[in-house]
């Protein structure tokens, strides 16, 4: 019999580096006399826990390549390997504190240097082409924190320092679009192309034509930025990561009314959509920490991708995620098309 057992399955199948993947086995000699490893893209991998059938592991750094396997290693034998998909970094030294964006005119890319609250930086906003190339944009906002596009292809992104929100035009040059919005972190538009702004002391705010802004929802702060989106079904879904480890995802209705959509996630921050409607935030989900994919009636999760630190996500029209952590940017290959309203 092979010591090194037979695998019967990895959760989640996706990954970045550093993230805590689980190897369902039969068979697998833990045995320390004779020596026990695991591999993954042949790299070696920190063993967390280890018993005959699991095996908690830290996906290595130094992962060469994006569709890759995991084998286990006792005695001097192997398993037969099984595939593991591991995000390819694709940015890097940035400092984002929620999701990325993907522009629908050109399919780039845009990420932001946010800084500390009241720090200018130089450049704060760039734009990954889809040939690698990352690009600056023209003007520095004052730290750029939620980034999305309405239905004309527009981009606008909130100051949370300032509680603003600017409209970016395609030569990067940035105008201020509305004020008054405290500390303006979450963005998005619904159907009716209308701007939701999360100001995290509390409020939820809806700025109309001519940048009008009107109070659509009162809620309880965050301790950290907002999260917006909305479903498939016109309601608009928030995080707001508090103190306790057990928070929820809450679903806001047309008139601002909320009631908690699904529970059980420590510090949940970014989210985005599929267009089956299913529900993707960035949490720590049952101990593990990752992206949670959240069925569309709000009753079931699961892990999705492991990983630490991520803080957004959003998907490219070629079906890849990109996973935010606080200053990395990844590419996952995962066949999940997006919806358009994020």
């Amino acid at each position: 019999m092979n010591k090194a057992g037979k695998i019967i399955s990895v959760e989640p199948q996706f990954a970045i580096p550093g993230g805590e993947v689980l190897i369902n086995c039969e068979g697998f000699m833990a045995d320390h006399s004779q020596g026990f490893s695991v591999l993954i893209d042949g790299l070696e991998c920190r063993i967390i826990g280890a018993s005959s059938n699991r095996v908690l592991v830290n996906v290595p750094d130094a992962i060469s390549s994006e569709n890759t396997q995991i084998v286990l290693e006792s005695g001097g034998e192997q398993s037969a390997p099984l595939a593991l998909v591991v995000g390819r970094e694709i940015a890097n030294n940035m400092h984002i504190v929620a999701n990325p964006a993907v522009d629908p005119k050109t399919n780039a890319i845009i990420l932001t240097r946010s800084g500390g609250r009241g720090q200018q930086l130089p450049v704060t906003l760039f734009r990954l082409e889809s040939d690698g190339y990352l690009d600056e944009i023209k003007d520095a906002i004052l730290n750029p924190t939620g980034i999305a596009f309405d239905k004309d292809g527009r981009m606008f992104v909130t100051n949370r320092a300032a509680g603003e929100v600017y409209e970016v035009g395609e030569d990067g040059t940035a105008t201020v679009y509305a004020t008054g919005l405290g500390v303006a972190t979450g963005i998005a538009f619904d159907d009716k192309n209308r701007l939701y702004v999360g100001d995290r002391t509390g409020t939820i705010h809806r700025v109309t034509d001519f940048g009008n802004v009107e109070t659509f929802t009162v809620t309880e702060p965050s301790v950290a930025a907002y999260h917006l989106a909305f479903g498939l079904d016109g309601r608009l879904f928030m995080t707001g990561p508090a103190l306790a480890s057990y928070d929820s995802i809450k679903a806001i209705d047309a008139e601002g009314f909320d009631e908690p959509f699904a529970r059980g996630f420590g510090r949940p921050q970014g989210l985005a959509f599929d267009n089956a409607g299913y529900l993707y935030a960035a949490a720590c989900y049952k101990g593990r920490h990752g992206i949670v994919r959240i069925a569309p009636d709000g009753l079931s999760s699961r892990q999705f991708v492991a990983g630490k630190n991520i803080v957004g996500l959003c998907f490219t029209r070629n079906g890849e995620m990109i996973v935010a952590t606080r200053d990395t940017v990844y590419s996952i290959s995962c066949d999940v098309q997006g919806t358009l309203l994020n």
